[in-house]
């Protein structure tokens, strides 16, 4: 009870205050929103919130929705004292209040998911014991402040659910009795340590009422809910998907426009792979005619033969990489490099599950004290049999990685980040523009090809040229499959037959379409937006344009939407 009149407290002394016209504003939407989502206020390096934890009661909610309403309506009219001073992000607010409004009203996760409320149950544990920050005595206090407040979830989850998913009804019950596997098996002896008892005496006896609770949430969705459950499909429908699509690129994207533009793309990167594959092999077999219609099967296979043979030599053929684009940047004066650089570089622990096969960047929270960046290269157990091994290197071969290194790291994501870091808006990275991340990042990939990286590679060029395939064929086959019911088989199928996807991404594929179908869309449409950005730049100052200043302002001015460069251009570059 104590986290919920808490909150609501807070949200009546921020609604009182929005009677005026607060030139606060976005520090009080951004204050309203860490009180409601304390542990993704954690995530995003603002550690105090670890004291607080999530209320999703019905009334806390409907105060987070009246609120953002209210929010929305008044910031909304750009007579707004604070819309004038801060129009861009005066649109990032707009754009989170209405993510919000749809997610609560629309989506109602907490009505009809019982995962929404394990994922929390979960997490309420592995933050506190994963907070380095704090010391071991903090820690137990916070684990026993932890069983109240999961209580709560508890309560809350019994009281909201009412429809649902016969899917996500059985991943929940799973989910809960791994929770309850953990509490009694691991947490307990991890408390124990920390001299918990020392803080809370009844904690052990606590730690067994609490468990006795989440078995109750799943007999209570086992005998009550799941008989009357629905399977629903996992797919949007186009107006779900249209909706979501709209809030995702600020009302510039539809899916039809979407999928229109992603096959003219596919189309046209065909066309282009066609050419580039037939000139390397004039020069790589000069002696042999080799059909038109093998040109490109065998431009890509000597592409995939050029590859690493373990993640050894993986590593240090990264490592190089890394040197040799922070040296390419400074020769041809593309951006500004950071003066200091936080960056390691590993190969992805086995541990990591699936996601060691593809590999990670782990960033720094955008407000985290210690911003070291990690970069986790996939990697394979060397145990497994040697042409499993060999397939899998085949994926992400030499000419591949001496074109993602740009993505990933020099001048994309991880120099991006680091810089926006020191933007003096802040609201920028709580609340960032997320078709920017993925396509800054992959618009980088042609700039940095454009002025002569790898320049003597065709296979670099090539690999780059898939890339950009792959990325036009997410987009379309999230349209495809969520407004025009297109099979696994059939994404499968066009992905590896028509985009040429090597078959280690051509796997992942599916899955990240049902998970993240409006981050899938980011690589094509916003590296797409950035590459028009540059060309209305180069037209506009023609012989006075500077790349390195037109790329350290986009990194400088932090995630935004990218047609607001425009204004932000001609606002400061003017000579």
């Amino acid at each position: 009870m104590k986290n919920r009149m808490t909150f609501h407290l807070i949200l009546i002394l921020l609604l009182g205050a929005a009677t005026g016209q607060s030139q606060n504003l976005g520090a009080d939407y951004a204050r309203a929103w860490e009180n409601f989502y304390p542990s993704p206020a954690v995530a995003l390096g603002k550690h105090a919130y670890i004291f607080h934890f999530e209320d999703y009661s019905i009334q806390s909610i409907e105060d987070w929705l009246a609120y953002n309403k209210t929010e929305f309506s008044r910031l909304n009219d750009p007579n707004t004292a604070y819309a004038k001073e801060y129009p861009i992000n005066t649109r990032l607010l707009l754009r989170q209040m209405r993510e919000e409004i749809d997610y609560w009203e629309n989506q109602a996760p907490h009505r009809h998911k019982l995962t929404f409320y394990t994922r929390a149950l979960q997490s309420a544990w592995s933050t506190v014991l994963n907070a380095d920050y704090l010391t071991g005595p903090e820690r137990a206090r916070l684990l026993c402040s932890r069983l109240d407040a999961s209580d709560e979830i508890v309560e809350a989850a019994l009281e909201n659910l009412k429809e649902l998913d016969k899917v996500d009804a059985e991943r929940g019950i799973s989910s809960l009795q791994t929770l309850q596997r953990y509490l009694k098996e691991t947490l307990l002896q991890e408390a124990i340590s920390l001299n918990v008892e020392t803080v809370c005496p009844d904690f052990p006896a606590d730690l067994q009422q609490y468990i006795g609770k989440l078995k109750g949430l799943e007999t209570y969705v086992d005998k009550e809910l799941l008989p009357k459950a629905k399977t629903r499909s996992p797919l949007l429908g186009r107006e779900a998907y249209a909706r979501q699509l709209d809030l995702y690129t600020d009302g510039q994207l539809s899916p039809e426009e979407l999928e229109r533009i992603a096959l003219e793309e596919i189309k046209e990167t065909i066309n282009i792979i066609q050419q580039v594959s037939r000139e390397y092999l004039e020069e790589t077999y000069p002696d042999e005619v080799i059909p038109d219609t093998e040109w490109i099967s065998r431009a890509f296979a000597d592409m995939e033969k050029d590859a690493p043979k373990n993640g050894a030599e993986y590593k240090a053929f990264w490592l190089d990489l890394a040197e040799a684009a922070v040296a390419f940047i400074e020769e041809h004066d593309i951006a500004t490099l950071p003066a200091y650089q936080t960056l390691r570089i590993d190969n992805a622990p086995e541990s990591a599950g699936a996601a060691a096969r593809i590999g990670w960047v782990d960033s720094a929270a955008p407000f985290a004290p210690n911003p070291v960046t990690t970069l986790y290269l996939p990697s394979i157990p060397d145990t497994l049999p040697e042409q499993e091994q060999i397939d899998f290197w085949s994926s992400f071969n030499k000419p591949f990685n001496r074109m993602i290194v740009i993505h990933e790291l020099f001048p994309g994501h991880y120099m991006q980040i680091k810089i926006s870091r020191e933007t003096p808006h802040p609201l920028r990275l709580q609340f960032p523009y997320s078709p920017y991340i993925e396509g800054w990042a992959t618009f980088t990939e042609k700039v940095l090809l454009d002025a002569g990286w790898e320049k003597e590679r065709k296979l670099t060029y090539l690999a780059h040229l898939r890339k950009r395939l792959e990325n036009a064929n997410r987009a379309y086959t999230s349209v495809q499959v969520h407004c025009k019911g297109w099979t696994q088989e059939q994404v499968m199928q066009f992905s590896t037959e028509t985009a040429l996807l090597a078959p280690q991404f051509a796997k992942s594929l599916w899955g990240r379409i049902m998970r993240s179908p409006m981050q899938l869309t980011s690589y094509f449409w916003g590296g797409q937006q950035f590459k028009e950005l540059l060309q209305r730049e180069q037209e506009r100052l023609a012989d006075r344009f500077e790349l390195k200043r037109f790329m350290d302002t986009i990194m400088q001015a932090g995630p935004i939407p990218i047609d607001a460069f425009d204004t932000l251009f001609q606002t400061i570059i003017t000579d």
